[in-house]
């Protein structure tokens, strides 16, 4: 019998026909040279068995092939309070939030009679089928203003979550993701799906970074141009590990002080998704190499 503490749960997720992939072991994103985890997802335990055969993987539900719309209910981070529109005392998380949401629309809070999981930060994600009918729902990310509200993300089609039996140690939160309520994922209700059918968002405008025309500002203008040309060239099945390793060249000179953290990643972001990466996957692998850079600070000097 394998002695792989997290197999039996990649195992079960697929018994119940949920599509599934490896994480890295401690954090949330795939391993790396892992691409195209959306399609790769799979229910077929011969091929699970395979790869965790080779480590103790975390463990990713694919939510599109899945038929899964995950509410994904936060807890605030590093003292954040909620925004003054919301009226919410400060010690609200995702699900007041969402309730709030029911309140103001005139309708029933979610049934909470479906699949619940406790994620490392004391969250909630509700798992429900995603309706058959109607275009497939995509991510969206209640702190940027595209989905149900602060602390409320939501996971559908180009997007997965950690799936149960997994544990993550990470800077934010370290914790294992537990059923709490092992129950058949109920329908999403309508009038949430409709609320979550918005158009998509426009594509950002390319960020050019303001460098001074000097030896300094040429060399970095360099490395920058040259990472991205490099993920430009990347073959598929070869641009996650890409995308990160550029993330790690580029976290090494942020960490030196000599580039800006958010203008780097909606560089990375831009160019992971412009090569074919799903906004998910490339959010989560640009954090991880920026991340991976900061052990190894590089300066440049004038």
């Amino acid at each position: 019998m394998s002695t792989n503490p997290t197999l039996r749960y990649a195992l079960a997720a697929a018994a119940r026909g949920w599509h599934v992939f490896p994480l890295t072991p401690g954090d949330k994103v795939p391993p790396r040279g892992f691409d195209s985890w959306e399609e790769r997802a799979t229910t077929d335990p011969a091929t699970i068995r395979r790869w965790w055969a080779r480590g103790p993987f975390n463990i990713g539900i694919a939510c599109g092939p899945s038929g899964l719309v995950v509410l994904d209910l936060d807890t605030p981070k590093g003292g954040a309070t909620p925004p003054p529109s919301l009226g919410l005392p400060g010690d609200a998380d995702g699900a007041d939030v969402l309730a709030l949401v029911c309140e103001r629309a005139g309708q029933p809070f979610p049934t909470l009679e479906t699949f619940q999981v406790r994620t490392r930060r004391r969250g909630t994600h509700l798992y429900y089928t995603a309706p058959a009918d109607g275009p497939a729902l995509r991510n969206t990310e209640g702190d940027k203003g595209n989905g149900l509200g602060w602390l409320i993300d939501t996971r559908a089609a180009g997007g997965y979550v950690v799936a149960p039996g997994s544990f993550v140690n990470l800077p934010d939160g370290t914790g294992a993701y537990e059923v709490v309520h092992n129950a058949p994922p109920a329908p999403l209700p309508p009038w949430l799906s409709k609320r979550l059918s918005t158009p998509p968002a426009a594509a950002p405008k390319p960020v050019r970074l303001a460098l001074p025309e000097n030896r300094r500002g040429n060399f970095l203008r360099a490395a920058i141009n040259g990472e991205l040309d490099h993920l430009a060239a990347a073959k598929k099945g070869q641009r996650n590990r890409t995308l990160y390793l550029a993330a790690t060249a580029l976290g090494q000179l942020v960490a030196g002080g000599a580039l800006d953290a958010s203008e780097v990643t909606t560089l990375l972001e831009q160019q992971g998704v412009a090569i074919g990466l799903t906004a998910t996957e490339t959010r989560l692998t640009v954090a991880s190499g920026l991340r991976n850079g900061t052990r190894r600070p590089r300066t440049v000097t004038a």
